[in-house]
């Protein structure tokens, strides 16, 4: 009777259990074509844009959704200002790489996996299918050839050692209180997730909306393989949110505005 009374206990802690969120802004890329990021949008138009690691905490767990980039290359070639190295940027939120238990990686190109190795205690979760398809198919022609190889292969590599968390497709429950959605084709199974709060579900949705303009206009983002399965994935967002104000794009600087600055360079979303 004990044990069970332990164990109800737990499960409804479980059920319970809520996080906090914060924003974390290590660079930004300036003068990036708008057009790059919403279908449609003046080829003219520029602006600059945020780079943000998303970290998680609650339940004895310190998680990140997306870990960044720093590798020099992409820095030479892509020339980020105020640029922090994603693992020093977490320091403004106090914490260190080593606290950092959980990495999802909502998909595999550079600017949001290539850190994956700054956080050596760190678990990585990514879609199965993800990793399997850009360790394998997609280098068999250049159309479909994405990310790095280098991070491909560092990824692999910790899956051998027994590292990584293979997602198997959409609505899964990988921590309590956190599910990963696969939406939007931005890449050949990119994901989001739903984070429980005490303000209810926010939805981090990493590339699968750049935007707030995504969201307010309903227009697909650029970079997809399949404009229709994004506008599929921006609708399902707004019912897994507990308000449109709870879904938090890739890239757009607002996001630092529109929350409570508590650190340089981190804001709380719930």
């Amino acid at each position: 009777m004990k044990k069970l009374l332990l164990f109800a206990a737990f499960a409804c802690t479980l059920a319970a259990q809520t996080y906090e969120i914060y924003g974390i802004h290590y660079a930004t890329i300036k003068d990036f074509s708008v057009a790059g990021l919403v279908a449609g949008a003046d080829k003219d138009r520029k602006m600059d844009i945020a780079m943000y690691v998303w970290l998680i905490k609650g339940g004895g767990k310190n998680i990140l959704f997306d870990c960044g980039f720093y590798r020099e290359k992409f820095i030479k070639r892509w020339k980020p200002s105020d640029f922090q190295k994603p693992s020093e940027a977490l320091q403004n939120a106090g914490l260190k790489p080593e606290d950092i238990t959980d990495v999802i990686i909502s998909h595999i190109h550079w600017d949001h996996a290539d850190g994956f190795d700054l956080f050596p205690k760190a678990k990585i979760w990514i879609q199965k299918d993800e990793l399997e398809y850009y360790a394998g198919e997609a280098w068999q022609s250049k159309r479909t050839a994405a990310g790095d190889a280098e991070d491909v292969l560092g990824l692999v590599k910790l899956n051998t050692e027994g590292h990584v968390g293979l997602i198997k497709g959409d609505a899964q429950e990988i921590i309590p209180g956190i599910i990963c959605y696969t939406g939007g084709k931005h890449t050949y199974q990119s994901q989001y997730i739903g984070v429980k709060t005490s303000a209810g579900v926010v939805v981090l949705a990493s590339d699968n909306v750049y935007l707030y303009e995504n969201l307010e206009k309903h227009v697909p983002i650029a970079a997809t393989l399949d404009a229709d399965s994004n506008l599929k994935a921006q609708d399902r967002m707004k019912q897994l949110a507990a308000s449109e104000k709870l879904i938090i794009p890739g890239h757009d600087p607002a996001v630092m505005k529109n929350f409570p600055e508590v650190a340089p360079g981190v804001v709380r979303i719930q």
